[in-house]
Formats: C-alpha cells, sequence, structure tokens
C-alpha cells in the first residue's frame, strides 16, 4: 500500500509501506476509502506542534472496510463499514465512563509515535485499530461514506464546543472562525436551540456560508464588537465559541462576550501563554473551557444530523482529491491555494 508520511515541517512523502498487521486480538485493519487533512493536521505540517517521528504516517479521520478482526473482536467483521474517531478508547477506564473518551487510560491518537511509541495515521491505504470494539462504530448503509467522514472529528468538535458553551435556548452563541469546525460548531449551537448564532470571520465566503448554516455573519474588519454589541442588547454574547486557535482570536473572544458568559475554545492553541492576562477573565466574571473533543460520545448523535439533510454539509469540503495527490493537498491546504478549506483523500 502506499500512504501519507511526516518528513519534517512541510515535508510530506508519498511512499509505499508495508500493511499493517494485528498485533493484539482486539485490533482490526481497516481499507481506507476515504480520509481527511485536518486544521490539526497543520500545526504539525508547518512544525508548529513538534515531537512527531520521522515516517509517520499521518492522519487521524477516515471511513472504511473492515478486512481483518483480531480472535478477541466481538462488534465487527470483514466487510463492515465503520468510521473512526479520532483516537482509540477502552469503554472502561474512570476517564472513559465519565464522558472523556479521548483521554482515555490506554488510548491513542491516530498519526501520532513518538520516539517510536504510537499509532500510525489513517492517509494510507490501510490502518490498524487498536480496542476496535469500543472505538469503531458501523456506519448505517444510508449514509455515504463522505457524510460519516464528518462525524468522527469535525461535526463532533463543533458539537463539543456548543455543549461547552452552553449553547440553549434564549442564548446568544457567537462562534469566532468560520472553517469547517467553525460551521460545525454553528450547527452544534443550532441543534442545542441557541437563540441566536453570530457567526465572524474575515473570508466573505466562508460567512456566506455560515449565513446558509443558519448564522447571522459578521465581518470582523468592520467594527465586530460593535456588531455584536448591537445584536445582544449591547451586553455582548452568551458564549463565544473560538475555532481558530491564536492569541488574537482568544482576544477578540473576551472582547465579544458578556459578562459572566463562557470561552469555549475548540482551536488548537500552541503558543506558549493565553492570549489574554488572567485579569480579562477575572473583570468580566468569565468561564473559560477548552480540551479534545471526546468523539466518540458523539458519533451516533451526529448520524441522526446527517439524516436530516438541513444543513449542506457537502459544503464543509473544498476538495476531494486522491490519495496520490497528497502532497499537493497539504500544500494546497497550508497555502489555501484555490480556497482549500478541507481535503478528503480517497486511496
Amino acid at each position: 500500500m502506499r500512504g501519507l508520511t511526516f518528513q519534517g515541517p512541510r515535508k510530506v512523502r508519498l511512499e509505499p509501506l508495508p500493511f499493517p498487521e494485528v498485533t493484539h486480538p482486539g485490533d482490526v485493519i481497516v481499507e481506507v476509502t476515504h480520509t481527511a487533512i485536518c486544521g490539526s493536521d497543520l500545526h504539525v505540517y508547518r512544525g508548529d506542534e513538534t515531537g512527531l517521528d520521522p515516517g509517520t504516517i499521518l492522519g487521524h479521520e477516515f471511513v472504511g472496510r473492515v478486512v481483518e478482526t483480531g480472535s478477541e473482536v466481538q462488534s465487527f467483521r470483514s466487510g463492515d463499514i465503520v468510521v473512526s474517531p479520532f483516537s482509540t478508547c477502552c469503554g472502561q477506564c474512570p476517564l472513559c465512563r465519565e464522558g472523556i473518551p479521548s483521554r482515555c487510560d490506554h488510548g491513542q491518537l491516530f498519526g501520532w509515535v513518538e520516539k517510536g511509541r504510537g499509532l500510525q495515521g489513517a492517509q494510507a491505504g490501510c490502518v490498524r485499530v487498536p480496542m476496535a470494539d469500543t472505538t469503531l462504530v458501523a456506519v448505517p448503509e444510508d449514509l455515504a461514506h463522505e457524510e460519516a467522514l464528518l462525524a468522527g472529528d469535525v461535526l463532533s468538535t463543533g458539537c463539543f464546543g456548543a455543549e461547552m458553551a452552553g449553547a440553549a435556548p434564549g442564548r446568544t452563541i457567537a462562534v469566532l472562525g468560520c472553517g469547517p469546525v467553525g460551521l460545525a460548531s454553528i450547527i452544534g449551537a443550532r441543534e442545542r436551540g441557541a437563540h441566536q448564532v453570530l457567526a465572524l470571520d474575515s473570508i466573505d465566503e466562508r460567512l456566506a456560508l455560515a449565513e446558509r448554516f443558519g448564522a447571522t455573519p459578521i465581518q470582523v474588519a468592520d467594527a465586530p464588537k460593535r456588531q455584536v454589541l448591537d445584536r445582544t442588547d449591547g451586553r455582548g454574547a452568551h458564549s463565544v465559541i473560538e475555532a481558530v486557535g491564536t492569541a488574537s482570536a482568544s482576544r477578540a473572544a473576551v472582547e465579544i462576550v458578556r459578562t459572566g458568559g463562557t470561552l469555549a475554545s475548540v482551536g488548537v492553541h500552541n503558543e506558549a501563554n493565553f492570549g489574554f492576562a488572567p485579569g480579562a477573565l477575572y473583570d468580566k466574571n468569565l468561564t473559560y473551557r477548552t480540551g479534545r473533543c471526546p468523539a466518540r460520545r458523539y458519533i451516533e448523535e451526529l448520524f441522526g444530523i446527517l439524516r436530516s439533510k438541513t444543513y449542506p454539509l457537502g459544503e464543509l469540503i473544498s476538495h476531494r482529491m486522491p490519495l496520490h495527490d497528497g502532497v499537493r493537498a497539504y500544500e494546497m491546504f497550508d497555502q489555501k491555494i484555490d480556497g482549500c478549506t478541507k481535503v478528503v483523500l480517497q486511496p
């Protein structure tokens, strides 16, 4: 098989690789039909996040077909179509039982191998999935593979953001950053009944799509704080979902949230310090929430949203490319060439 491997900052290589093997009775091998490049992959690609071993197969979003199962696997058999969250989970440890399977005591993140330890990724022909019974989810026959792919990371992260933000009837939620996760956060807020969802971005095309998803668009180049205040009786949003992952976005979130509100950060931050002083939270009695999305917890719920066809979810994906164009896909995604915001690769 072939796969995309990390070789160093802005160096990805498509190369022949050995097929993965079952190494534990709870493993399955999945033949990947659809995988995606995630915004968090760019943190490694750009060298902002360090520690990944050269030669690691990248990627943590995938859908595929089971082709081999370990002797202890009970829930899946060869031929089943499955979707995975971006990390494995045992379902039994205290963190799994507390609803945080993304921090499972025994879990691993797909596409992260450091100092020889870790789990290879899914931007390849096949991927090994440990703890398959508690990690994978069978894809219903009425869902397309590409639709199911969104449930494993993008949509689940958006729903996590809305949950952390306390989206509910009567509340105004501002979403800062309208990339795929920001747009998914709009969906999460709307599905939880938010009275009003405000979408802030600098790119007009993204704002137009946010409006199609049911949000009120706000161009950040045009006095965004004033626009938010005008739409919230001068108080600001009840909560802000920050889906950018920069210090400036954090500061902007503090500016537009009301006193007593919540900042929910789903953007991956690599800076050494918060973008705001602790006193900024104290002065407005704010709550700050963040963390790795417990994606496995949301997947079945998201199948219902996918079936409803309420949202133009296909438009979250800007490019669909074969795996053998993966090196170019990373370049396009990194540099936003041709309006690239989300790439799905098909091995």
